[in-house]
């Protein structure tokens, strides 16, 4: 009987092991310094709307790139011309070129309307250059647009499904200009943490040394640089076999997050409560007020019409009972201990707040 006793002690052991400490690859919590995408940016017109377009009087800029385009196409508009286009809207254009990207290659692109155009539904974007920081052409963008919403209107009603005024071409953008890189010309590659972690930043360090892929050590919470023989191809092989490597990722910080905009309250598996108790209640006031109109009785009695505000006001609090929260050692048993409470996520937010202040929540609170 002891002996059934230790192994299911044993056991039980090796499975809080397990879940307090798991491992997670490097390629999952590190990325490469320098290898990253870079922002393109354009101004262009799309054409073939279904009378969905820019109001030319109160967008003059579409007028003035439709007329700048037809020049550039050998065609003068005479001066003075009142173009009243309905099916043509000026767009921002805007894609991500990705690091070691090539000439010819193709990417995606984003078209967003610029004016007050109703629908870029059917829509065809004309060659649209793409610019980057440096106001460098990068990539070339043309084609059909493709809009995920849908809309109708007759007779004054109208209905109208997701964002008709934004839409996407995928390989829209031909990639003219290529970003220089120099990956491969230094002995050094710095592995940047996706979040800063002293632990988790040793913790790489270790395994990359001990499997002999090259010489690491950790410069601060956040970079793990790595010493490796020059040469892409010779990079390109060790990084292959780091980022493959599997790395035990210590326990994270409890945290709970408060979005204050929304009324999102999120909080992780390492957050705990003390006991304590807690009573909540609701405040409300309302003011009414309203215009009270005094006539005379005669007319020709020589009074006047008055207008009179009369204004009430109303206070309200709802009784809120002192309530045990007991000590919760995992997340489920503060979720139930939470709902318990019978708060609102609004009136969760100052709770949570007011717990932390008085010692009872083991975490840290982040308002976004």
């Amino acid at each position: 009987m002891r002996h059934l006793l230790f192994l299911r002690a044993l056991a039980l052991c090796l499975m809080l092991i397990c879940l307090a400490v798991r491992a997670d690859r490097i390629r999952d919590l590190t990325s490469v310094q320098g290898v990253r995408d870079n922002s393109l940016i354009g101004y262009g017109l799309v054409v073939g709307l279904d009378g969905t377009g820019d109001q030319t009087t109160q967008t003059p800029f579409t007028t003035q790139s439709v007329n700048n385009m037809l020049s550039q196409l050998g065609i003068t508009v005479p001066a003075g011309t009142n173009m009243q286009l309905k099916n043509v809207a000026a767009v921002m254009v805007t894609a991500r070129l990705p690091a070691f990207s090539r000439q010819g290659q193709t990417i995606d692109v984003v078209v967003s309307s610029m004016g007050n155009a109703k629908s870029l539904r059917g829509g065809t974007l004309l060659m649209t250059p793409l610019k980057g920081v440096d106001n460098q052409v990068y990539a070339l963008a043309q084609g059909n647009i493709l809009v995920g919403g849908a809309g109708a209107a007759a007779g004054g009603s109208s209905v109208q499904v997701n964002q008709l005024n934004g839409g996407r071409i995928t390989a829209g953008a031909t990639i003219e200009r290529e970003i220089s890189s120099n990956f491969g010309s230094s002995n050094t590659i710095n592995l940047q943490l996706n979040e800063d972690d002293f632990s988790t930043a040793q913790r790489i360090s270790e395994a990359i040394n001990r499997q002999g892929y090259g010489i690491a050590q950790p410069l601060d919470a956040r970079t793990v640089q790595v010493r490796l023989p020059p040469g892409n191809a010779s990079q390109v092989r060790t990084l292959a076999y780091i980022q493959d490597l599997d790395v035990p990722v210590p326990i994270q910080d409890a945290k709970v997050i408060i979005n204050s905009r929304t009324g999102t309250v999120v909080m992780n598996r390492e957050v705990m409560l003390s006991a304590c108790a807690v009573a909540q209640g609701n405040l409300s006031v309302t003011v009414n007020q309203q215009q009270n109109v005094s006539q005379p009785d005669t007319p020709f009695a020589g009074g006047k019409t008055v207008v009179t505000p009369q204004t009430q006001i109303d206070l309200r609090q709802s009784n809120g009972a002192l309530q045990s929260v007991n000590a919760s050692a995992n997340l489920n048993s503060v979720v139930r201990a939470l709902n318990a409470l019978g708060a609102t996520p609004m009136d969760l937010m100052s709770i949570l707040q007011s717990m932390q202040s008085a010692g009872c929540l083991r975490a840290r609170v982040e308002i976004n």
